[in-house]
């Protein structure tokens, strides 16, 4: 296999070498799925070896079957719009593309473990993509199996994974230094923080607290739920209402989701409360809604239907480059300034410490 390749896919010498016919060889690097699982495989070690993969372009696909495992709320747009979002951008994703997707539900954490297994090992995944599920088990057994894996809005702690996810941490500091800079000292976050990435928002939070001096007490400034619903916000909302006096109300709410900002917005409007005039209401999502009750709505775009298209990527350079490190891209989020946050005072308030803003600046 001492064939020198460059310039053009010499599929004649690939042939030669594996021992399969030119249209063979043609069908497996276009990305075809017309071929034998140990046929395809021969073709693709060959070309590996020879560096043909590295400078095929990225417009063809080299898998043909990949597994999406999921939460099973995640295929259902009632129960969670966000995750059913990204499993449709991954679908929009592999229309070009000669590929079937095969979907398996699996719960966030204490997962069916012997389930997943099977799943993955099954000869008709060649490679899998793993949405929010948390468990180390799970990501543990995906790297031992070895096919080309990767996970959204989720990390493998153990480093043997690749994964694409929101850049929560920024995203959560970005949106309060904006309701900052707009003059607001008193903000009281609505957040529901189950899940790490939800942790990590809350933590970008309290940085931007911190860079402008400013203490964050839970008692003062978070109200948190246990999902993103609506109903559960405006009950939070109007609980924590009520054992302040009105001089204690925040001048903003900072919400973890549309729905959560349009519970807030109802809890307010209850009380006579108009938004922006007497509180302010900003959210991270911004996807679902575009307003509230005629208010539009400001929000911080977090990514969500580009994870899927990202995700494929990553699992085409892990064909490709199979000893390559592993990765953790993060996707930065979006603003969209509407009219249901106010600027308090006349002067726009500075950062102490600048931050990171990779394009969350948007129009």
């Amino acid at each position: 296999m001492g064939v020198i390749m460059s310039g053009r896919l010499k599929i004649k010498e690939i042939a030669q070498l594996t021992g399969v016919s030119i249209s063979t060889v043609s069908r497996v690097l276009a990305g075809k799925s017309n071929t034998s699982a140990e046929v395809k495989q021969r073709v693709l070690e060959c070309a590996k070896f020879q560096g043909v993969l590295t400078e095929m372009s990225a417009g063809r696909l080299l898998f043909n079957n990949v597994t999406v495992f999921a939460p099973s709320r995640a295929f259902d747009f009632r129960t969670d719009i966000f995750y059913y979002k990204v499993v449709q951008g991954i679908r929009d994703a592999v229309l070009r593309h000669d590929v079937r997707i095969n979907y398996c539900a699996l719960e966030e954490n204490d997962c069916d473990v012997p389930l997943f297994l099977k799943k993955i090992s099954d000869p008709a995944c060649e490679a899998a993509i793993i949405i929010g599920i948390d468990d180390p088990h799970v990501h543990e057994v995906a790297a031992d199996v070895g096919k080309p894996c990767v996970l959204i809005n989720c990390t493998d702690r153990n480093m043997r994974l690749d994964a694409v996810l929101p850049d929560h941490q920024q995203i959560g500091e970005f949106s309060a230094n904006y309701l900052i800079e707009h003059g607001h000292r008193s903000i009281l976050t609505l957040m529901c923080v189950r899940r790490i990435t939800m942790e990590r928002r809350l933590s970008g939070i309290k940085d931007a607290f911190a860079n402008h001096n400013m203490d964050f007490d839970d008692g003062r400034h978070l109200v948190a739920t246990s999902g993103f619903g609506t109903a559960e916000a405006r009950e939070a909302i109007a609980t924590f209402l009520a054992g302040h006096s009105r001089e204690q109300y925040p001048t903003a709410i900072l919400a973890g989701g549309d729905f959560m900002a349009v519970g807030a917005y109802e809890a307010l409007q209850s009380l006579g409360l108009s938004v922006p005039g007497d509180i302010s209401i900003m959210s991270m999502d911004g996807f679902n809604l575009a307003e509230i009750h005629d208010v539009p709505l400001t929000a911080v775009h977090v990514p969500r239907d580009e994870l899927g298209e990202e995700a494929l990527r990553l699992l085409q350079l892990r064909m490709t480059r199979p000893d390559a490190p592993f990765r953790t891209l993060l996707l930065s989020g979006k603003v969209a300034a509407r009219s249901s946050v106010k600027r308090v005072g006349s002067k726009k308030i500075k950062a102490a410490v600048s931050t990171k803003n990779h394009g969350l600046y948007g129009n």
